[in-house]
């Protein structure tokens, strides 16, 4: 399994004031890139190479394999940027609105370096030998946690990243996987926002610290938006930063939890395919919003400020890892209906308290389903609940 690992450069003076310099060159070369094939429609590699190659060279003072680099970073970059505005189009024209039209991509001072093996080696683990402006330089690193990995496990392309006026190296590594195992069960999982992760062990990873935190960082955020000014607006990209951060943190520390638990006791995981879930769920337009009260505004921002995506990423890829195996299954209908009997109403979910009006089973409305998520991993529940109870597609009883 390919995964990115950013690794801290620990450069001397000299050095940084090297790489800085290379940093900037190499984004400068690319905003003049950029204009040329935003002017002439040309979007070709190799078109652009044989028009701009030997100027690019002369007037960053790039090497051979930089000035080649930075040419594909713009070319590749125009091309998934055109890719995103063409599937936004196709909604914005099936609903009437006003579509997206290109606009000439500007390359930030201190973006990204992409290096490749001919302009980026290694020297064991602790040591990376990287072309700057100047030649070659070998720069210490700090592998920290990922020490233990063999250096032929490195791949492919590196990108050399400034942040916090500290030097990165996003490596690209190829981690083995443990041969899957078979599972003697499955620990159902459901994701939601007052509780982050619920298991069907009854294990809860509680939202109640990551909502305050929201909320600081949402004040904060707001009161710097409205500030505007250019200290205002560098605080507020840290700021963005250490939420992010404190996101991800967070979701490895759940993930890391739930793979040890099945591993621990030979199970699988079951989680709910969310894909396509903030555009399936009521949230109301922005244009609406500004008309409701503050609890709705309040909502919205809960939902939509949760990774659930990365989340369940890091969850697959530390179970491939681990060798345990993972099941997306269908996820309508998991918080309405009863885990032992089956029975399916909206009523039967209050807040976070679940009450069967068929059975009378109570439970916390998050366990519930997440134990109607583990029943599904052998049979797609919900059809057959259908089925059996007589309800229609939309959860209400058939006529």
């Amino acid at each position: 399994m390919l995964l990115t690992l950013k690794v801290k450069l620990q450069p001397t003076m000299g050095q940084r004031k090297l790489l800085l310099d290379t940093m900037e060159s190499f984004n400068a070369a690319c905003n003049r890139i950029s204009a040329e094939a935003f002017s002439t429609r040309t979007f070709n590699k190799v078109k652009l190479q044989h028009s701009l190659y030997k100027n690019i060279r002369e007037e960053y003072h790039l090497s051979a394999q930089l000035a080649i680099r930075a040419i594909s970073k713009v070319v590749e970059s125009y091309k998934s940027t055109r890719a995103g505005i063409w599937e936004r189009n196709k909604m914005h024209r099936a609903l009437g609105e006003p579509i997206e039209v290109p606009e000439q991509i500007e390359f930030r001072k201190h973006g990204a370096v992409v290096y490749d093996p001919r302009i980026l080696s290694f020297k064991g683990l602790d040591q990376a030998s990287i072309t700057t402006l100047e030649g070659r330089i070998i720069v210490p690193m700090l592998m920290g946690a990922y020490a233990k990995l063999e250096e032929r496990r490195i791949k492919g392309q590196a990108d050399l990243v400034y942040v916090d006026d500290e030097f990165y190296l996003c490596i690209v590594v190829d981690v083995p996987e443990k041969p899957p195992l078979t599972p003697e069960g499955y620990l159902g999982v459901d994701l939601g926002i007052v509780n982050i992760a619920t298991t069907s062990d009854g294990i809860v990873y509680t939202g109640k610290d990551c909502d305050k935190t929201r909320q600081k960082y949402t004040t904060l955020k707001a009161g710097l938006q409205s500030c505007g000014s250019k200290r205002a607006k560098r605080t507020l990209k840290r700021i963005s930063r250490k939420e992010r951060r404190f996101k991800t943190n967070v979701n490895h520390r759940i993930s890391k939890e739930l793979v040890q638990v099945a591993k621990d006791t030979n199970r699988g995981i079951v989680l709910e395919d969310l894909t396509g879930i903030r555009s399936r769920t009521t949230v109301l337009p922005r244009a609406r919003i500004a008309k409701q009260n503050s609890s709705r505004h309040e909502q919205r921002d809960r939902h939509s400020k949760w990774a659930f995506k990365q989340l369940r990423s890091f969850i697959e890829y530390k179970a491939a890892i681990a060798g345990i195996f993972v099941k997306l299954v269908d996820p309508a209908y998991t918080s309405q209906q009863c885990s032992e009997c089956g029975y399916i109403d909206k009523n039967n979910r209050h807040g976070q308290e679940f009450y069967c009006l068929a059975c009378g089973h109570t439970e916390n409305a998050d366990t519930n389903a997440a134990k109607n998520i583990q029943q599904r991993a052998g049979v797609n529940l919900p059809i057959v609940v259908r089925r059996i109870f007589g309800y229609s597609s939309h959860g209400e009883p058939s006529p």
